[in-house]
């Protein structure tokens, strides 16, 4: 049996444009003489669907796609997912399913078992989970159908679940799985992929055909890197990270196994392409072409002017140097380096007289108190209005360049540097930020070497640099890291060596700014746990404040 993945790009709810990339894979498959072909979890609507699956007319469209690719199905076997109905009144309206199409109907129909509902998966809102499992016969082989989380109960071991699909279909003895995904992206779940895929080949010792997704939607990002695992434990190959790609194996061969296809798995080059994927994605899937954003000589907007120009490229981005009275001479000159590196287009903008009338249109009022962070914020969001402004005025998106460490602790400026239609690096801390720039001039310096050298700073009063109000971002981010992704409180934290007044001072900021990032623009989700659907903090929340 010759077998034919199918690792593509879907867009939710473009189910003609989802159809049709899978009937030309269809298409080019038969062509090559494969015997089935697979393509990923609910790649029909696209994943996830979220409340559109309340919609009935979304679920009989996605119908109308299943019976279009059904008529597909001569002379060759379609594996796709879809939701399916649930035909009695007990429990919810829906199954996540696989379907399986061949000589040009739908011949079964297996549900997903095990739905997540943690972190950014929400399943249980919208599916009612398998009750039975039945391998499917084709050619003279047992298949037994999977949908993602389904292979994440490793004999049963799982606490979050009760029952392990595999246990149930083994009973059957299944010639081969095939594993229908959506999973997301983080950097370092290719590695725990590929850790179950083996604990699911040393347990039962049945090929695995692996198929994900590739590709973004919204804040979730799919990195692809569908796999084929064969029964001796070796991955027989592995798909390329961030690309579409079609591949046919024969079953045989897979059972022999003896090759190690493994991908290279360095974590800031699947952070690097997982971030222009997210910005090229969206921008394409909303129908959008440039974007545009504040370009200061620090690092954090270098490295998403860089991202941007390699996701849309030179023409479709635009940059505003915005100087002020504080701004150095060195950090003008670094971002206009920049600009000219990339080719892309760069407008200077002095605030200085825009900020004075401010000030003199509230001196009435602010009474001769002092300088402080009001002035500052005064600053920023004159930047966020004149970004805002040529947004409107010639349709660039504004891309906010707010890191991680700088949103955990709420040192960022609402309607300010804030401001954007999409958070590039919200998921990135910063010290992450300084390897990527690093990474970006490998092959040339791309970002001037000033830019990642020099100390962070606002340059919103004289002499100001990020130590001034911030730790050293070392010691921010292991704190942040063990909080955040860890959920380590303040005992465990302190117990680890970091000092207590520092851990209760850092914990206290993230806890109280978690209004700030309730209005921040949707975040491109690289890690375990990003700020936005995946993290669920109440505003108004004591602990810790």
């Amino acid at each position: 049996m010759k077998i034919a993945i199918a690792q593509l790009n879907y867009h939710i709810g473009n189910f003609e444009g989802n159809l049709n990339k899978m009937l030309d894979a269809t298409a080019s498959a038969k062509e090559k003489g494969a015997d089935l072909i697979v393509f990923g979890e609910l790649a029909v609507t696209g994943y996830p669907p979220r409340d559109f699956l309340e919609f009935d007319d979304f679920i009989r469209t996605s119908e109308q796609v299943i019976n279009k690719l059904s008529a597909a199905s001569k002379d060759i076997a379609i594996v796709v997912g879809a939701p399916s109905r649930n035909p009695v009144i007990e429990g919810k309206d829906l199954y996540n399913s696989a379907y399986f199409l061949a000589d040009g109907k739908i011949q079964q129909i297996e549900h997903k078992a095990l739905l997540p509902t943690y972190d950014i998966f929400d399943e249980y809102r919208y599916f009612e989970p398998a009750s039975s499992f039945n391998v499917v016969k084709y050619k003279g082989k047992k298949i037994a159908l999977t949908v993602c989380e389904d292979i994440w109960n490793v004999g049963n071991e799982n606490p979050l679940y009760t029952i392990c699909p595999l246990d149930e279909l083994k009973e059957q003895n299944p010639d081969f799985v095939l594993n229908l995904s959506a999973s997301p992206f983080s950097y370092n779940h290719a590695n725990n992929r590929i850790h179950v895929l083996k604990a699911n080949i040393d347990l039962y010792g049945k090929p695995i055909f692996y198929v994900n997704h590739v590709g973004a939607q919204t804040e979730i990002i799919f990195d692809g890197g569908s796999i084929i695992m064969s029964p001796d434990g070796n991955i027989y190959d592995e798909f390329p990270y961030f690309e579409e790609c079609i591949r046919i194996y024969d079953l045989i061969e897979v059972e022999k196994g003896g090759k190690n296809n493994e991908q290279n798995k360095n974590k800031i080059t699947l952070i690097h392409d997982a971030l222009v994927i997210g910005i090229k994605d969206y921008f394409a899937k909303l129908g959008l072409k440039k974007a545009i954003l504040g370009l200061s000589g620090g690092i954090d907007s270098a490295v998403v002017a860089v991202l941007a120009q390699r996701a849309l490229g030179a023409d479709n981005v635009r940059v505003l140097l915005m100087p002020s009275q504080f701004s150095s001479d060195h950090s003008i000159n670094d971002a206009r380096a920049l600009a000219k590196n990339l080719n892309i287009q760069y407008d200077i903008i002095y605030i200085e007289e825009v900020y004075k009338s401010y000030e003199k249109i509230l001196k009435p009022y602010f009474n001769s108190t002092p300088f402080d962070v009001t002035e500052e914020n005064i600053q920023a969001r004159i930047r966020g209005m004149l970004l805002m402004a040529m947004s409107n005025k010639f349709g660039n998106i504004v891309l906010n360049t707010s890191n991680k460490s700088e949103s955990a602790v709420g040192y960022g400026t609402l309607y300010g540097d804030m401001a954007g239609g999409l958070s590039v690096i919200a998921d990135v801390y910063k010290t992450e930020i300084f390897e990527m720039a690093r990474y970006m001039n490998k092959d040339t310096e791309v970002i001037p070497l000033h830019t990642i050298t020099k100390p962070p700073s606002a340059e919103l009063r004289p002499d100001q640099v990020d130590s001034d109000s911030l730790p050293d971002y070392k010691v921010l981010d292991g704190v942040l890291y063990q909080y955040i992704e860890k959920r380590q409180g303040p005992k465990e934290l302190i117990e680890m060596g970091f000092d207590e007044k520092l851990v209760r001072r850092i914990l206290k900021m993230v806890n109280r700014n978690e209004f700030k990032r309730a209005q921040l623009a949707p975040v491109l989700r690289i890690s375990t746990k990003a700020f936005g659907m995946g993290r669920r903090i109440p505003i108004v929340g004591k602990y810790l404040n």
